[in-house]
């Protein structure tokens, strides 16, 4: 009888197996959403940390992302999304100046007062930020993928040469109430370098206005300012790509919060830094970041 019983319950194992299943499959699943928020966490401090230092969040963010093999996760629009966090932390830092030029320069229209350093800083950020959207446009409609570890190294010891140059030869003589219009739309088209992936905004923004002669923490105020709306509204295209994935939404918002903190402290410490310091830090950490790279492709780490 027991045996014509049990026998009787096997029709009940397949939805046993599928419970199991189930259940094997929700506790999986916690798991990995776990480990996506901590990687979020995570890639949150490097690209706090790197996109305002001139040595390339994205190039970080990808060598980093691929050597700890995040990439089946963290797609690129996904990297690019936590930088929104970046552009909160820029905003928050620069309000008094943003709202400082928005005032200056509507009084400046208001009254045609053309000289005012507002109105110039204005009508130089605004000019100044197209070159790089643009640019960034145009190689979304191609679909052009410069992405690879050969580029990032190659571009990291270009733009590494080209700010050890800027450190030599620029002249430094001039502060944030100097700058010109004409200054928002050379570094705006500097800002174009930063297409190429391990080029840096910040680096090739910061490297331009040395070049033109602005003291070390204006070029980076400046630079910073400039890349804002280039910054802003590229990242929020790709973060409206990344949310429509469900999964990725909890592990973004905790990366974009970790960015807005150590972004923050970037700024601080860096605009600190370069009251009393030089860039030759950068230079020599971007040479032997690139060089890096290179030992590591020539080893067949990617």
């Amino acid at each position: 009888m027991g045996t014509m019983f049990v026998g009787g319950m096997d029709f009940l194992l397949p939805v046993e197996n599928y419970l199991m299943q189930t259940a094997g499959n929700a506790v999986a699943g916690e798991a990995n959403l776990v480990g996506e928020i901590v990687q979020g966490f995570i890639l949150g401090i490097v690209q706090g940390i790197t996109e305002f230092l001139p040595i390339s969040s994205t190039a970080h963010l990808i060598i980093f992302r691929d050597v700890l093999g995040w990439k089946a996760t963290w797609s690129k629009a996904a990297v690019d999304g936590i930088q929104l966090g970046s552009v909160f932390a820029v905003v928050m830092y620069f309000w008094k100046d943003i709202r400082n030029i928005l005032g200056g320069a509507w009084l400046a229209f208001q009254h045609k007062e053309w000289q005012r350093y507002e109105w110039k800083m204005f009508v130089g950020i605004a000019i100044g930020m197209f070159p790089a959207l643009l640019g960034g446009l145009v190689l979304k409609i191609l679909d052009v993928e410069l992405e690879s570890p050969l580029m990032i190294a190659a571009m990291s010891i270009m733009m590494a040469t080209l700010l050890g140059l800027a450190e030599k030869f620029g002249s430094r003589k001039r502060g944030f109430e100097e700058v010109e219009i004409q200054d928002g739309i050379i570094v705006g088209l500097g800002q174009m370098i930063a297409l190429l992936p391990g080029s840096s905004r910040s680096g090739s923004t910061l490297t331009t206005a040395l070049f033109i002669g602005l003291q070390r923490e204006t070029a980076a105020r400046f630079s910073f300012l400039l890349g804002l709306p280039t910054l802003a509204i590229a990242t929020l295209v790709q973060t409206k790509d990344v949310l429509e994935e469900s999964h990725m939404f909890l592990p973004l918002i905790v990366g974009i919060i970790s960015t807005f903190i150590f972004s923050y402290l970037s700024i601080a410490w860096l605009l600190k830094f370069l009251q009393r310091r030089s860039n030759w830090v950068f230079v020599w950490y971007r040479l032997g970041f690139g060089a890096a790279i290179l030992g590591a492709i020539g080893a067949g780490v990617f």
